[in-house]
C-alpha cells in the first residue's frame, strides 16, 4: 500500500504550531505590560504624594491645600490624562492615634457609643467617630495622614480575556508629623453619645 506524500508533508507546520501558540503569548505579553504600567504609575504617585506631603508640613501650608493637590493630580496625569484622583487629610495628635476611634465609656457593655455614653470628642465636631483625626493639615507637631487615590481605565485590553475590572484603582499613602513652627493644639471635649 502506498502513503500519501501529503501525510509526510511536513511544510506549513511551524504557520500551524505559531497559530495556536501566538494568542497565549500575545495575552502573556499584555498582561507583562499592564502589571508594568500600573507599577509604573503606582510609584509615580507615591513619589507625588511623598513629596507633596513634605511640602504640607511646614507652617503656612494650610490654604495651600489646592496647590499641593494640583501638583500630584499633574504628575498623575502626565501619565494617564483621565484618571479620577481623590484626595484624603487626617491631623492626629500622635502616631499612634492615626485610625483609632475616639474613647468612650461603654457602660452598658454592647461595644457602642450611645444612650448618652460618655466620649471624648478628640476631633471637636460635636459626635463620636471610629475615626479620632481632624480633616485638613492639622497645626503644629500634628501627624498627618495623607492618601491620594486615582482610578482610570486600563491601558491595554487584557482585562476582558482573564477576568480582571476594566477600571485599575491604586493608591498611595504617607504619614509625616508637621514641623514644630509652634505649640501644638490639642483639644478634646468630653460630650454625651446619643
Amino acid at each position: 500500500m502506498r502513503r500519501l506524500p501529503l501525510l509526510r508533508d511536513r511544510r506549513g507546520a511551524t504557520l500551524v504550531e505559531f497559530a495556536l501558540v501566538a494568542p497565549l503569548l500575545l495575552l502573556l505579553l499584555l498582561g507583562m505590560f499592564d502589571m508594568g504600567y500600573n507599577y509604573y504609575i503606582q510609584s509615580q504617585l507615591q513619589g507625588a504624594v511623598q513629596q507633596a506631603a513634605r511640602d504640607a508640613t511646614i507652617e503656612g501650608a494650610a490654604g495651600q491645600e489646592s496647590k499641593i493637590d494640583a501638583r500630584v493630580a499633574r504628575a498623575v496625569r502626565q501619565i494617564v490624562p483621565s484618571a479620577r484622583i481623590s484626595f484624603s487629610r487626617k491631623a492626629y495628635a500622635t502616631f499612634s492615634e492615626v485610625g483609632q476611634p475616639e474613647d468612650f465609656s461603654d457602660i452598658d457593655g454592647n461595644g457602642t457609643c450611645n444612650d448618652g455614653e460618655p466620649f471624648e470628642d478628640a476631633n471637636d465636631n460635636g459626635t463620636w467617630d471610629r475615626d479620632r483625626g481632624t480633616d485638613g493639615f492639622g497645626g503644629a507637631r500634628d501627624a498627618v495622614l495623607y492618601v491620594v487615590s486615582v482610578s482610570y481605565k486600563r491601558a491595554f485590553g487584557v482585562t476582558a480575556f482573564v477576568g480582571l475590572p476594566d477600571t485599575f484603582t491604586t493608591q498611595a499613602t504617607t504619614l509625616l508629623r508637621n514641623q514644630p513652627y509652634s505649640d501644638q493644639v490639642v483639644s478634646a471635649t468630653v460630650r454625651q453619645c446619643l
